[in-house]
C-alpha cells in the first residue's frame, strides 16, 4: 500500500511539473509579438546604427532605444543610475604622429616595436626602474618618483588580451600615485607581437580611473626575449629616452542600459537574475568584397540586446518569484569594459546576484541547437536544457574550448566576483567556415539570419531565466570549478 502511495504520488508531481512547464511555455508563446521582436533586431543590426561602434554618436541611439523599451515595458529604474543608464567615463587615445623610444643601444618606433597606449606627450631622458609586474607588493621599499617604471605585461594569473589592458591601466593609475613619470610594460608572453601591434596602433577606448586627472605616457616595448628588461634590472642600462609626439586623448561617457523588475515571493524578490548582452558592435570598417564597410552584428550581438528586450517585456507583465536585473553592456568589443564597470561598480550588490545569465555570440551553423558557452559548470544547467527542449531544441556545451570564448564575454567579469555565468549562444558545433563567414564581417544582418530560429532562441531564453527565476534552490557552481571558491566567498557560504 504504502509503495501503491508512493508511486503515485511521485507520477502526481511528474505530472504537475510537466503541467507547469506546458503552462509557462503557453504563456511565453502568448505574450510573445514574432514582428515586434524582429523590428527591434532590424532596428539594431540597421545601417543607420552604423554597426554601433562604442566611440561613434550612433552608439547613443541604440542605447536610447533600449531604454526606451525597458520604460514602454514598465521596467524600473535602479537607484543610483542616471534613469535607465550607468555612465561610464571612458577615455578616448589615438596613436601618436611619432613615438620613439631610445633604450641602451636598441630604438623602438611607434606601430613597429613600440605602442603608446595612452597618455600626453613627453620629450625628455628618465631614470629606469623595474618594478616586477607594477602590482601594490612590487613598490615596497623602492622610490620612483620621477623616474620611468618598466615591468612585464600583465600579471601571473591575467594574460588574457582584455585581461592585459584591465591590468595595465590598474599599473598605470598605481605609478601615477607613486610618483612616476611614466610606465612601460615589456610584452614578453607567448602571444605574437604582430598581432599586437597591428590591434593597438589605432585608437584605442578605456575605462579612465585616473578620476579626471591627466595620465602619464604607458607604453609598451615588445621585449619577448627579455633583453632590454634583464638589462635595465641588472643595472645595464639606467636611463631612457622617449619621444612621443602628437597624441591626443578625449573624454567622452559611455552607457549601460539597465533596469529591474521586481520579483513576487517576499524573500526570493531580494535576490536578482542578471540577464545581459553586449548591444555594441565594430562599427564601420574595411569594405567586404561587395563593397559593403558597415559591420551591422546581427549574430554579434544585436540578436542577444533583442532577447534581453523580449524578457524585459514578458518578465515586467509576469514577474517571477526573484527579481530580474537587465542589462544591455557597452564596449565588449573593446575589451569587455562595460560589463567590466559594472562589476566594479555594481548598482545591486554583487551577492545579491545569484546568476549572470549572459548573452553572445559569433554565428550559428546548426539551428537544432543552442550552445551554452559553460553549460556543465553550475547547478542550473538541467534548468536550462529543460526550458529548450520545450521548443525542440537540444542544450550542448562548448564545442570549440580552444577558442577560450568562456573568457572572451561579458559572463567573465562576473565570474570573477563568484557570480555562477554562463553564455547564452547560438547553436554552433564548431568555429567552422561558416561561423567565420559573419563573425565581425558586413555580411552579418538580418536579412541572411534564420529568423525562424531567432524566435526559438529567444522564447527559449525566456522560459530559462524563468525556470531560474523561480526555482527554490540559488544556483551554484559545481563542485571543483576554479570559481567555486570565490563564488563561496561572494555568498558566504
Amino acid at each position: 500500500m504504502k509503495r501503491t502511495y508512493f508511486t503515485m504520488s511521485l507520477a502526481l508531481l511528474l505530472s504537475s511539473t510537466s503541467i507547469f512547464a506546458q503552462s509557462d511555455k503557453k504563456a511565453i508563446e502568448a505574450n510573445f509579438n514574432e514582428r515586434e521582436a524582429i523590428s527591434h533586431f532590424r532596428y539594431l543590426a540597421s545601417d543607420e546604427l552604423m554597426g554601433r561602434d562604442p566611440i561613434r554618436p550612433e552608439i547613443d541611439a541604440a542605447a536610447r532605444y533600449i531604454a526606451e523599451q525597458f520604460w514602454k515595458y514598465e521596467a524600473k529604474e535602479i537607484d543610483g543610475a542616471n534613469g535607465y543608464y550607468q555612465h561610464i567615463p571612458f577615455r578616448l587615445s589615438g596613436p601618436p604622429t611619432k613615438g620613439v623610444a631610445m633604450i641602451g643601444d636598441s630604438t623602438f618606433t611607434q606601430g613597429e616595436n613600440l605602442l603608446v597606449l595612452d597618455g600626453p606627450a613627453i620629450d625628455g631622458e628618465y631614470e629606469l626602474i623595474v618594478i616586477g609586474y607594477g602590482l601594490e607588493a612590487d613598490y615596497e621599499g623602492k622610490d620612483v618618483k620621477g623616474k620611468i617604471v618598466v615591468t612585464n605585461v600583465g600579471a601571473p594569473d591575467r594574460l588574457t588580451p582584455s585581461d592585459l589592458f584591465a591590468v595595465g591601466r590598474e599599473k598605470v593609475a598605481l605609478a601615477q600615485s607613486k610618483g612616476a613619470i611614466a610606465v612601460l610594460e615589456m610584452y614578453n608572453i607567448p602571444s605574437p607581437w604582430n598581432f599586437a601591434a597591428r590591434t593597438l596602433n589605432r585608437t584605442q577606448l578605456t575605462i579612465d580611473n585616473t578620476g579626471g586627472k591627466a595620465s602619464i605616457p604607458y607604453i609598451w616595448i615588445s621585449d619577448t626575449k627579455n633583453q632590454s628588461i634583464n638589462a635595465i634590472g641588472n643595472g645595464t642600462i639606467k636611463t631612457a629616452k622617449l619621444e612621443v609626439a602628437g597624441k591626443i586623448n578625449r573624454d567622452i561617457i559611455g552607457k549601460n542600459v539597465v533596469a529591474v523588475i521586481e520579483g513576487t515571493d517576499p524573500t526570493l524578490k531580494n535576490e536578482y537574475v542578471m540577464l545581459s548582452a553586449h548591444y555594441d558592435h565594430i562599427g564601420v570598417g574595411r569594405p567586404d568584397a561587395n563593397g559593403d564597410s558597415i559591420y551591422n552584428g546581427a549574430r554579434d550581438n544585436a540578436v542577444g540586446t533583442v532577447a534581453v528586450i523580449n524578457a524585459a517585456k514578458y518578465f515586467a507583465e509576469n514577474p517571477p518569484k526573484r527579481s530580474i536585473l537587465l542589462c544591455a553592456w557597452t564596449a565588449e568589443e573593446k575589451g569587455l569594459l562595460g560589463s567590466r564597470y559594472f562589476a566594479d561598480n555594481p548598482l545591486i550588490p554583487l551577492n545579491k546576484i545569484i546568476y549572470n545569465f549572459n548573452i553572445d555570440n559569433g554565428g550559428y551553423n546548426d539551428t537544432s541547437i543552442i550552445t551554452v558557452i559553460g553549460l556543465g559548470r553550475t547547478s542550473a544547467d538541467p534548468l536550462i536544457s529543460k526550458a529548450v527542449s520545450e521548443f525542440g531544441l537540444e542544450a550542448i556545451a562548448d564545442p570549440a574550448p580552444e577558442q577560450g570564448l568562456y573568457d572572451r564575454s561579458d559572463n567573465v567579469n562576473f565570474a570573477r566576483k563568484g557570480i555562477p555565468s554562463p553564455t547564452f549562444s547560438l547553436g554552433f558545433t564548431a568555429f567552422d567556415e561558416e561561423i567565420g563567414k559573419y563573425y565581425h564581417q558586413p555580411g552579418d544582418q538580418v536579412d541572411n539570419f534564420d529568423l525562424d530560429y531567432a524566435v526559438k532562441y529567444w522564447k527559449s531564453y525566456i522560459l530559462s531565466a524563468l525556470y531560474i527565476a523561480n526555482t527554490t534552490e540559488k544556483p551554484v557552481w559545481t563542485s571543483g570549478d576554479k570559481y567555486e571558491e570565490v563564488g563561496k566567498e561572494l555568498y558566504g557560504n
